[in-house]
């Protein structure tokens, strides 16, 4: 493997009091194995992003790593996003993930309300307000995005964020090689460039494992579903299985031309470093 692969985490801001006291030993014990960066997300329906905020600084205090917070537009306007901007650039961060952010739960079309609608617009106002100071990542969706209406629509909609100048993507969780290998050769032929890193989910058990998969549209193939349903009551071997099937994954991933891999933490340190064991990434990073 290359020097030039990047790996990288992601977390989300704590909900109680104990999560809170756990995050310190989970973020040192993922800095331990020297990641490229930790990414932040934002809560779900725009609410603040003062957790992000506090999250990011933990980060970096506890572990040196460069940490990117999830930035989402949706319900917000120029001059908070403006603010938030300015508040990050001051705290020393120098990558972004761009995001539009969940819809809220009233929401009666798939455009966002507030001033932003789209990623592309968010990007847009990013560049033209900062130039080049921040390194912009925005989502890919291999399967499609759950709102959108059609595969060709979800990939213009990528494109768009790309000429906004996103610098690069992270795709939202899946579990079949070929849909990322799909996208990527539609991206080739769209001449778009910039690299897409898979983003990586460890499996765990089998009823979270659906309800990720359920709530962000992604699939998961019959035989893994079927292989989970039947180990749900034996912890060990379904994780043993999880672990399998994920290591397959990312090999084919890593093989196949992927730039890197992004995991999706859950604010968890065993199951992502096992896998990063696994895959032998502590040699090769």
């Amino acid at each position: 493997m290359s020097n030039q692969l990047t790996f990288s985490f992601e977390l989300f801001p704590p909900r109680t009091p104990e999560a809170q006291a756990k995050l310190p030993a989970t973020i040192a014990q993922l800095a331990a194995v020297k990641p490229d960066y930790f990414s932040v997300t934002h809560g779900a329906g725009g609410s603040n992003q003062d957790g992000t905020y506090e999250t990011l600084l933990a980060v970096v205090k506890h572990s040196g790593v460069e940490a990117a917070p999830h930035l989402t537009c949706v319900g917000s306007t120029r001059a908070a996003v403006a603010a938030q901007l300015k508040r990050y650039r001051d705290a020393g961060v120098k990558r972004i993930v761009a995001l539009r952010g969940d819809l809220p739960a009233t929401a009666m079309s798939t455009e966002a309300p507030g001033e932003f609608h789209y990623a592309n617009e968010l990007v847009s106002f990013i560049r033209k307000e900062h130039g080049d100071a921040f390194r912009i990542e925005v989502a890919a969706y291999p399967e499609m995005h759950p709102q959108a209406k059609r595969p060709g629509e979800d990939f213009d909609n990528f494109r768009r964020k790309v000429e906004a100048g996103a610098d690069a993507a992270l795709t939202q969780l899946f579990y079949n090689a070929d849909a990322y290998f799909d996208f990527m050769e539609r991206c080739e032929k769209a001449g778009v460039r910039i690299p897409v890193v898979p983003g990586i989910m460890p499996i765990t058990g089998f009823a979270n494992t659906m309800r990720f998969c359920s709530g962000c549209g992604a699939d998961i193939p019959r035989w893994i579903r079927l292989r989970l349903e039947e180990l749900e009551d034996d912890k060990p071997a379904l994780q043993e299985f999880g672990l399998s099937v994920v290591t397959r994954l990312c090999e084919a991933l890593l093989k196949g031309g992927a730039p890197g891999l992004h995991f999706y933490t859950i604010n968890q340190a065993a199951p992502t470093l096992r896998l990063w064991q696994s895959l032998g990434l502590r040699e090769s990073a």
